[in-house]
């Protein structure tokens, strides 16, 4: 039972120019997907959405049911400027709009950043004629076709067959008493010297305020590299079986080729700045659906998780809705839930899940983030990137909040 999305090939991807995709790529796409998209926007009900990159400009708008393009700025459009790399990007879904936002690659000249965003799903309708997602078209059930309790958990040793059918459907599992008290005690010794460690410029950790304006460390990044009790717990059977749930084969956190491994993380209380609690997203909200998804990403519950410590919060079905990737669009019909979880508990989600940390409000908790994703398809290669690279990338974030602020319309 797949999980496998992919529709595009990382060798295949290119230094698009603007007038290309201008002139050519994009009329191409309206002449496959013209009332797809008109659909999503208009169901959306979005704006018009002018580009423009280098000087010249085009508009997308709605027209007699299908999407058109005109040269020029409507004055009634949301607008963005952006370069030729970053529009390049965007069409090829190498990165989205948040993904473009976060890093500084697009700037809001007219109308309201969340139009922008909210264009991220008609834009996936344009290029890869993904239906943006309509109340009541996605259902979530059992084998035998009745309502499926999204309220299930299961053990290691339960049915693997219905195990993988529920995380089908929903996109999420929950599994119980996966890892001992005594195994978590070692992790959350190991992460509370690490965030001891950390320092505001390591580019190994993120840093959130609290209410008084005090900075702490909450993320600790390459946790594994810190943690022996972690790193042989990412090599057990308990976890690995794990990479075959769905017959994907995927491929692990402790076999290279890039992984950056493992993340620990500290939930505190009174967090006000920063990202801790991160609001609901998809795995692949900067980018790359089409590349990489579905992988699994994977919660190692350090301390439980419950209504008063941050559970993780989810939407069952998402990872087949065609949504915005960052935010809860107010169109979306499919309810959250959240995974209330003991010591030792793993969640599981699908990596274009929508999910979200809630702020604890009692009590923090620690969790630790690994995970799998999909093996190369055949012939497919990937450019080389340094792991020094990678994980600068990855430390960036930490500040992200400020970008995606420089974004918004001046």
């Amino acid at each position: 039972m797949s999980i496998d999305c992919r529709t595009r090939r990382h060798c295949d991807r290119q230094a698009l120019d603007r007038d290309d995709i201008f002139d050519s790529l994009i009329p191409q796409a309206l002449s496959h997907n013209a009332e797809l998209a008109a659909r999503g926007l208009s169901y959306k009900s979005l704006p018009a959405l002018t580009l423009r990159v280098d000087g010249r400009s085009i508009t997308l708008s709605e027209r007699a049911g299908a999407l058109r393009i005109n040269e020029g700025h409507a004055s009634d459009s949301a607008a963005a400027s952006l370069d030729r790399d970053a529009v390049s990007d965007l069409v090829q879904d190498w990165t989205t709009t948040m993904g473009l936002a976060m890093n500084s690659r697009v700037k809001m000249t007219q109308g309201s950043f969340d139009h922008w965003i909210g264009w991220e799903p008609v834009l996936r309708a344009l290029f890869d004629g993904r239906p943006v997602h309509e109340a009541g078209a996605i259902t979530v059930t059992d084998r035998d076709g009745s309502d499926l309790d999204l309220r299930r958990s299961f053990k290691v040793e339960d049915n693997r067959d219905e195990i993988s059918h529920f995380l089908n459907q929903a996109g999420f599992l929950h599994l119980r008493s996966v890892f001992t008290e005594a195994e978590m005690a070692a992790v959350a010794a190991d992460l509370d010297a690490a965030l001891a460690r950390a320092r505001p410029d390591d580019g190994a950790s993120w840093w959130a305020g609290d209410s008084k304006g005090e900075q702490q460390a909450v993320r600790v990044l390459f946790f594994h590299e810190q943690s022996a009790a972690l790193s042989e717990l990412l090599k057990d059977d308990r976890l690995a079986w794990l990479a075959n749930i769905t017959g994907d084969n995927l491929c692990g956190s402790t076999d290279g080729a890039g992984w950056l491994g493992a993340e620990g993380l500290i939930k505190p209380l009174d967090i006000k700045t920063g990202l801790s609690d991160l609001p609901w997203h998809k795995d692949c909200g900067q980018g790359r659906h089409s590349y990489y998804c579905n992988g699994l990403t994977v919660g190692i519950s350090v301390t439980g998780a419950d209504e008063h410590s941050g559970a993780l919060g989810v939407v069952p079905g998402s990872h087949r809705a065609n949504v915005q990737t960052a935010g809860k669009d107010t169109s979306l019909d499919l309810p959250a839930i959240k995974l209330v979880t003991q010591t030792g508990d793993l969640t599981v989600h699908c990596s274009d899940t929508l999910h979200r940390a809630h702020p604890p409000t009692e009590r923090p908790r620690k969790v630790v983030y690994t995970g799998f994703r999909q093996p190369l398809i055949e012939g497919d290669i990937v450019e080389e990137v340094s792991i020094e690279k990678e994980r600068a990338a990855r430390a960036r974030l930490t500040n992200v909040k400020d970008r995606i602020a420089d974004a918004g319309t001046g």
